[in-house]
């Protein structure tokens, strides 16, 4: 296996192609109305994008039986999930086929069988920075605290007890105890936070700045990568 320059002469004779470019939806479709011109009419295409649509990228393509999404999650070499999204027009042959390469390759594929934004993972998530962002905005806590509090409760449960898991060991009755009272008190707006949008506007960029919802000096930084890093190489190795 080489680089290639042409992307002609890349594909060709490729079994599966997966394109990882930029968020830009345009160029996605712009991409991949390139290489099927140019693969076989079985080769499997997909696209590693972490939220758009997959249909709304593939919905071009002559053959789009043949196409899906596949996300991995960064950093990829230590984060095992792959989210393999079928379109309404995938085959299950093709799902099937996509799934286990993932598998033999070591990662941990899902089977996302609608396709729709975020897909699973940054679905969840993105409804819980926004419920973090809407405790901060409201004056309810700082983000330190907001971070310590997931930390130091539920953050430590998620690598062996998943949501439901979670909701199954409390039982169903009392989770739909709690959320009759907490779920009418959670944010459910369907547009970013102003908080949000200020930060944003007021160029609080987060660790490229030097600070977003707190302050993060050069040596904060470097040991917060480190420590995510470490952490992962950890989980990794078990």
């Amino acid at each position: 296996m080489r680089a290639r320059a042409d992307l002609a002469e890349a594909v060709r004779d490729a079994d599966y192609v997966v394109e990882a470019i930029l968020e830009d939806l345009p160029l996605k479709q712009k991409l991949f109305a390139e290489i099927e011109r140019h693969v076989r009419p079985d080769t499997i295409l997909a696209s590693n994008t972490s939220v758009i649509p997959i249909t709304a990228i593939m919905q071009g393509l002559a053959r789009r039986e043949r196409a899906l999404g596949t996300h991995w999650w960064n950093p990829p070499f230590l984060v095992p999930l792959v989210e393999v999204i079928e379109t309404q027009w995938t085959s299950p042959e093709v799902v099937a086929w996509t799934m286990k390469l993932h598998g033999d390759a070591g990662k941990t594929p899902a089977h996302v069988k609608k396709d729709v934004p975020g897909f699973i993972g940054n679905r969840l998530q993105h409804a819980l920075w926004r419920e973090a962002i809407a405790l901060v905005e409201q004056g309810i806590c700082d983000a330190e605290t907001v971070d310590a509090v997931v930390k130091a409760s539920f953050g430590r449960r998620l690598p062996v007890l998943g949501p439901l898991e979670n909701a199954d060991l409390v039982g169903t009755d009392l989770t739909l105890a709690i959320h009759n009272t907490v779920l009418p008190a959670i944010d459910s707006r369907p547009e970013p936070s102003p908080y949000l949008q200020k930060l944003v506007a007021d160029k609080k960029l987060g660790l490229k700045s030097g600070e977003g919802f707190r302050r993060w000096s050069p040596d904060e930084q470097m040991a917060l990568r480190a420590k995510l890093t470490n952490h992962l190489k950890s989980m990794r190795d078990r």
